[in-house]
């Protein structure tokens, strides 16, 4: 048998559930409510997605969720329909029909969209949310690149406008536009609608509760569209979420807290760094996807 300093060793190293329960409990302690951990990995190619909203369903309806609880959540983003099951799935199994999100790193695209959802994000000085504009990978030249669907709406549109203004030679124009599909940009047009309307009803009916849709669209325009962040990829740091009227508890690197709250994160980050893809975890329970 291992001695209780090797088995400890042992846990850190092979990253066992073990581990991160210890830190999870004493969140818990801290928050005074469950806390549950959603990571999918930034190195491997995986996306938030409807198996994602049924893993973690799974840890919600075997936990007391009376007093509400905190969703710890670290990822790169996915499906904007899977965002909004998630956050509908949160409120709906919460005793307190809220929840709150913990951002430690970074929480973009669809993760922006599952923090909408919540009463109050809680931040550190170096978290990030990010723009939820739908993007698109399309290949070209037999190379795989992604595209912002509001860039490319707005390249056909200008283009477009370009022709109807032109007077004499079309052709360079006609060549241009013949590289778009007119059903394709109609499709785009409604992905664009629909991460917004997800957006936006999310916080309509959470944390800007009462406000209208259009006032809400105004305030977290640097959400909407890439116009302030000129990329998909830029980070919304804390201030600036707090700047659009969102629910914001910003945690001083110094606070015991906050280092708590790091020292889980780095953990549970490094695992879906180096051994697994995704993993959604309670103090009880855990679910981990291999890396492929």
């Amino acid at each position: 048998m291992h001695s209780p300093t090797i088995s400890e060793i042992l846990d850190e190293r092979n990253q066992s559930h073990a581990v991160r329960k210890k830190l999870i409990l004493e969140l818990e302690r801290n928050l005074k409510r469950p806390v549950f951990t959603f990571f999918t990995s930034f190195v491997y190619p995986v996306m938030v997605d409807d198996s994602d909203a049924d893993m973690l369903e799974g840890l919600l309806t075997k936990a007391d969720l009376s007093r509400g609880f905190a969703l710890f959540i670290n990822s790169p983003g996915g499906s904007g329909l899977a965002a909004e099951r998630i956050l509908n799935i949160c409120r709906k199994y919460s005793g307190t029909k809220e929840y709150w999100t913990i951002v430690a790193g970074k929480a973009k695209s669809a993760a922006t969209m599952i923090c909408f959802g919540a009463s109050k994000i809680m931040m550190g000085p170096a978290s990030e949310l990010g723009p939820v504009d739908t993007q698109i990978t399309k290949t070209e030249n037999g190379e795989q690149k992604r595209f912002s669907v509001y860039h490319l709406i707005q390249s056909y549109e200008d283009l477009f406008q370009r022709a109807v203004k032109a007077q004499g030679n079309l052709q360079p124009y006609l060549q241009q536009l013949a590289h778009y599909d007119e059903r394709e940009i109609r499709e785009m047009r409604s992905a664009l609608e629909l991460s917004e309307d997800i957006a936006i009803k999310a916080l309509q009916t959470g944390m800007m509760n009462g406000e209208k849709p259009v006032d809400i669209k105004k305030k977290i325009q640097i959400f909407l569209t890439p116009e302030q962040t000129k990329t998909h990829g830029r980070p919304i740091y804390a201030d600036e979420t707090g700047k659009c009227g969102l629910t914001v508890e910003l945690l001083a690197a110094d606070e015991k807290l906050w280092q708590l709250i790091h020292r889980l994160y780095a953990r549970t980050n490094h695992l879906v760094s180096t051994g697994a893809s995704k993993c959604i975890e309670s103090a009880t329970q855990s679910f981990t996807v291999p890396a492929k």
